[in-house]
């Protein structure tokens, strides 16, 4: 990449958005395409909608989000639903403060910044384009110049609303500059900028004592007062508050909930009204979104108190919970870690996994449900099918409490753990038991985990570490399977032979001696038992795969090992049984003869090309399952 050559390709394309007319040329691209003129709410909406939504009947997964928040899609459902489409419908939840609110490191600054990042984004392209009163402080849409009494008849004419009036600079303008001459008033394309303070607004709170409500609103430039007169003059008032500056996108309000009550009290007529008080002008139009983040706690004190009810009454409130499902946490720590320098120094696989299990546990709640257990719960939460429970119960546990995902365990901390294993010194790769050890060592540092809290995360250590275990012999039975793949087939097509005997209620040919025999239940058994299949479901499992062979045949496919996930799994779980103590005297012997040599290099090879390991962490999982199997 030549990065001089992209900057200057880069300006470039800035310079070819670039566009300037009257007034009289922003009405005729109005009149090819009115969606230059839509409100801020609409056009965060759009945007979203631009990355593709994907709809199963049941839910929509917004893509605009997947690249940055993990396992919160019925959040992000609700937070794009319930507020961005209304309010872009002009429904009157815009007239809302949307307040994210959530557990700390739960993701509610993050989608904050990526609305700010994709309203940049979305203003480059044709459908985002945002047009504005050249030299207007709060960069205004045009359409307010055409006076009150037109505007029925404009909107129809264009097919658009008009909202809001001039602000006091525009107003002077208009008259000083162009003699009331509205159609010669210069307008120009911008573009959307945080940095360059165009359409985003981003404000945090101080000190209350000292918190200006000017940071918000603008102020009086005290140089020019001389020159102009009068405090009530435009041109001595500087509109450079974040209001004033997020006109047209968005603005933040970061942990607004810190604020002082009586600074808030200048949201109450934006929202509800769209229009602010600032100086001594009239009430100042202003289109824009706000959106606000604060924790639990913090909203508790604030609907605790009285004097907030007006500011409460013109909130939407969105819960964003932590992440429930391990998958999804996984993905967290990765891009986690993957914003660090620390990308050199490897991870063996199923560590990020261990620590993500136990970060869910902690923030499940126990379910009624007869039999179900938090592990169960956990798997069930991250798409996994458990025997004995469906979708319905799934459903049914996930409305069981408001609450669930409110507290627990927080992603910072775990990476923060993490990034103690990682830092040690000559140290090339960190396993799943590094990872756990991190988060055992940390517990007694967290400042906000009680005593009780602390044996009840204890114990979550050591479910996610007996989960780590049960991965381990797994990865380590696949690798010794694969040396054993012969065998593997053979027993696959036995059980297929014996099962469509079962079903069809035939006898099975024996085939070095041609005899006659009843299937063989005690084989069928031993497979099925591996995957947890009950006596009582034994008939419809057997049948279940039959039907799969014969779709499979009707549509010209042949059904091999690969077809059924869970039969495979059954079939290399019986046949690690059976080489059990081949894998136990293999892995654990400390001077091991030519052939167990020559097995656990194809082993520890097939570790390191198939499944992400490298040779440090390969033979440390070879040692520690053999210490496992010879408990």
């Amino acid at each position: 990449m030549d990065i001089l050559k992209r900057i200057s390709e880069y300006k470039a394309e800035s310079e070819k958005l670039a566009w300037q007319g009257s007034f009289k040329d922003y009405i005729e691209l109005l009149k090819q395409d009115p969606t230059p003129a839509m409100t801020a709410h609409a056009r965060v909406y759009e945007m979203i909608e631009s990355f593709g939504v994907v709809d199963d009947g049941s839910h929509k997964k917004y893509k605009f989000f997947e690249q940055e928040i993990f396992g919160l899609d019925r959040a992000v459902e609700k937070l794009v639903e319930e507020y961005f489409h209304s309010s872009a419908r002009r429904l009157d939840v815009r007239k809302r403060i949307l307040l994210l609110m959530g557990p700390v490191s739960g993701g509610k600054s993050t989608i904050v910044t990526m609305l700010k990042r994709g309203l940049e984004q979305f203003s480059r392209t044709p459908k985002g384009a945002v047009y504005a009163i050249k030299g207007c402080p709060m960069h205004e849409e045009p359409l307010h110049l055409i006076p009150n009494e037109l505007r029925p008849e404009a909107e129809r004419e264009l097919g658009v609303r008009i909202e809001g009036n001039l602000c006091p600079s525009c107003q002077m303008r208009l008259k000083t500059e162009f003699g009331g001459e509205i159609e010669n008033v210069q307008v120009e394309r911008v573009l959307i900028s945080e940095e360059n303070r165009v359409g985003i607004g981003t404000f945090s709170p101080s000190d209350p004592k000292s918190q200006d409500i000017a940071d918000l609103t603008g102020s009086i430039d005290f140089s020019t007062i001389t020159e102009f007169g009068s405090e009530s003059d435009p041109r001595a008032y500087r509109f450079d508050g974040e209001l004033n500056k997020a006109n047209r996108g968005l603005m933040e309000f970061q942990e607004m909930l810190k604020c002082d009550e009586k600074f808030l009290w200048n949201l109450l007529s934006l929202t509800q009204e769209g229009n602010f008080k600032a100086g001594r002008f009239a009430l100042i139009s202003a289109d824009e979104l706000i959106v606000a983040h604060t924790n639990e706690t913090e909203y508790k004190s604030f609907i605790a108190n009285k004097k907030n009810e007006a500011l409460q009454s013109r909130m939407i409130v969105m819960p964003i919970p932590y992440n429930l499902k391990v998958s999804e946490e996984e993905k967290i720590y990765n891009k986690l870690i993957g914003q660090s320098d620390m990308k050199h120094i490897h991870i063996a696989p199923h560590s990020l996994r261990s620590a993500a299990i136990f970060s869910i546990l902690t923030r499940l709640k126990e379910t009624k449900k007869q039999g179900m257990d938090l592990v169960k719960k956990m798997r069930m939460y991250d798409g996994e099918e458990v025997e004995g429970y469906k979708e319905a119960d799934l459903k049914e546990m996930q409305s069981e409490y408001i609450e669930e995902g409110m507290s627990g365990i927080d992603p910072r901390y775990v990476i923060n753990r993490i990034s103690s294993a990682l830092i040690k010194q000559d140290l090339s790769c960190i396993n799943a038991l590094d990872v756990l050890r991190a988060l055992k060592d940390g517990l007694d540092q967290h400042p906000s985990i009680t005593k009780e809290e602390r044996e009840r995360y204890l114990n979550f250590i050591s479910v996610a570490r007996k989960e780590y275990d049960g991965l381990a012999k797994k990865e380590v039975q696949k690798a010794f399977v694969y040396s054993f793949e012969e065998s593997a087939r053979t027993l696959f097509e036995n059980y297929l032979d014996n099962i469509e005997s079962y079903c069809n209620w035939t006898k099975i040919k024996d085939p070095l001696t041609g005899e006659e025999m009843d299937p063989d239940e005690r084989l069928m058994r031993s497979i099925e038992e591996q995957i947890g299949v009950s006596e009582n479901a034994k008939k419809a499992f057997r049948e279940e795969i039959l039907i799969r062979i014969s779709s499979y045949s009707r549509k010209g496919k042949k059904f091999d090992y690969f077809s059924h996930e869970r039969l495979r799994e059954a079939i290399e779980k019986k046949l690690f049984t059976d080489l059990k103590d081949i894998v136990k005297i293999t892995t654990s012997t400390k001077t091991p003869d030519e052939k167990q040599l020559k097995r656990i290099n194809e082993v520890t090879k097939r570790l390191i090309d198939e499944h992400g390991y490298c040779p440090v962490c390969a033979n440390e999982l070879l040692r520690y399952v053999g210490s496992l199997l010879n408990r």
